[in-house]
């Protein structure tokens, strides 16, 4: 017959065993979740469709053409409906070359005729070089206009390039006192109605209300904006608004392609 001492000696015995076998399956357990938390999630199917479509030479993601005969601004006053020429190559290696004189000569050249008089149309086509570009009009989905978007969709070159845009603000009455609040990547240069507004030189990203005019007046009827962008490598878009003489976004205006 067993003895009270063996019988306790092997219950200990036991014991460790259990104890051993419960601690080996915990840490079994615990390293079976770790690797399942740390594995690879499967990859995301709009991830997925949004790198096939970022292929896609279209403009449809950013931009519809500018089929109705006005638009208003959006909610924030910002300006979506733009007559855009397709990028004018202009190389250059670095956004850092930038400054106020450097951009005025890039802007006061002459790339095509009437530059600062003509009020194009969609589809209108001007010679800058060997280069035959036509005119957009088109509406932005976006607060800002996408450059960038728009010269890749129409498989244009993106980079050392300068853009013109043009638009038509109509002013149910004179409106004084209101400044043009503009954003831009990389610099760029605004006019209103022949008049130089705006200027925003050096290697700068797109924030919007980035410069602001002096105190301008917008006339009774047809206003017309006009304006440059250029850039080097990197992104391309600008944002332009109006406030008026409290700071407030203009909104009871409308905004015509010629």
């Amino acid at each position: 017959m067993a003895t009270k001492q063996s019988l306790n000696s092997k219950d200990h015995t036991m014991n460790i065993k259990r104890k051993t076998w419960l601690l080996s399956f915990g840490l079994i357990s615990l390293a079976g979740l770790g690797l399942q938390a740390f594995s690879p999630a499967p990859e995301n199917k709009t991830a997925l469709t949004a790198k096939t479509t970022d292929t896609t030479r279209s403009l449809a993601a950013y931009f519809t053409p500018a089929a109705t005969k006005s638009k208003m601004p959006d909610a924030d006053g910002f300006i979506q409906r733009w007559l855009l020429l397709e990028p004018i190559s202009k190389p250059n290696r670095t956004n850092t070359v930038f400054t106020d004189s450097y951009i005025r000569k890039a802007f006061d050249t002459l790339y095509f005729p009437n530059q600062f008089t003509l009020l194009p149309k969609d589809g209108d086509k001007v010679n800058v070089g060997t280069q035959e570009l036509t005119w957009h009009a088109l509406d932005s989905k976006n607060f800002n206009v996408k450059l960038f978007r728009f010269a890749y969709g129409l498989n244009k070159p993106v980079y050392g390039v300068l853009f013109w845009a043009v638009t038509v603000v109509n002013c149910p009455q004179e409106m004084k006192n209101v400044r043009m609040a503009v954003g831009s990547n990389s610099a760029s240069m605004w006019w209103l109605n022949g008049k130089e507004a705006v200027i925003l030189s050096g290697d700068r990203r797109m924030v919007m209300d980035d410069a602001v005019s002096t105190r301008i007046t917008l006339n009774k009827g047809k206003n017309i904006i006009r304006g440059a962008v250029i850039n080097g490598p990197g992104m391309s878009d600008f944002c332009v608004r109006f406030l008026d003489e409290k700071g407030e976004p203009l909104k009871n205006i409308t905004i015509t392609a010629g």
